[in-house]
């Protein structure tokens, strides 16, 4: 288990395909498609989800953050999850499961920067950025590499999401 913290933003996204041209020409890697399936649960702090991707792996994320549309700080932790559906019995079991959410990403790494391109089940099309801090990188240089992206990708403040696609979706 890990304790991580980055920056990120969430924007609903008009032109999926303008989003691609701009995230394949300045990415310094992309990381190909997922299907990924968050079974969000209830939680009295923060949000818990685990996340199945592509059937092949898993993980239990454990996240708080401010319900705001400008960039904002995110601490989370990550466990790698060996039985996704014993421990997803277990905790509908012992929580109750508050959502479920499919998404097809398409994941972009900008640095150190994580750019998805989501289409949401029931939702539609998002443009998520993530940067990920570390020694190197600290909030106010996150804050500033999502300030250059936003400008990148043409958001408008319109565009922003306060809440996670769970709150979206009920």
């Amino acid at each position: 288990m890990s304790d991580l913290r980055n920056i990120e933003l969430k924007a609903r996204l008009g032109d999926p395909e303008s989003a691609r041209r701009v995230a394949a020409e300045i990415a310094t890697k992309r990381s190909g498609v997922q299907e990924q399936v968050d079974t969000y649960f209830h939680s009295r702090h923060g949000r818990l989800k685990l996340r199945q991707i592509d059937n092949l792996s898993a993980q239990l994320v454990s996240y708080a953050r401010p319900d705001q549309p400008q960039p904002k700080a995110s601490d989370y932790q990550l466990v790698p999850i060996a039985n996704p559906e014993t421990l997803k019995s277990a905790l509908t079991a012992a929580l109750g499961v508050r959502c479920v959410v499919r998404k097809r990403r398409e994941v972009f790494l900008y640095h150190n920067v994580r750019i998805h391109l989501d289409k949401v089940a029931g939702l539609g099309s998002f443009l998520e950025f993530e940067a990920v801090l570390g020694p190197d990188v600290d909030d106010s240089a996150g804050q500033t590499q999502l300030d250059e992206l936003i400008a990148k990708f043409a958001l408008q403040p319109a565009d922003l999401v306060s809440g996670s696609y769970a709150d979206m979706i009920g």
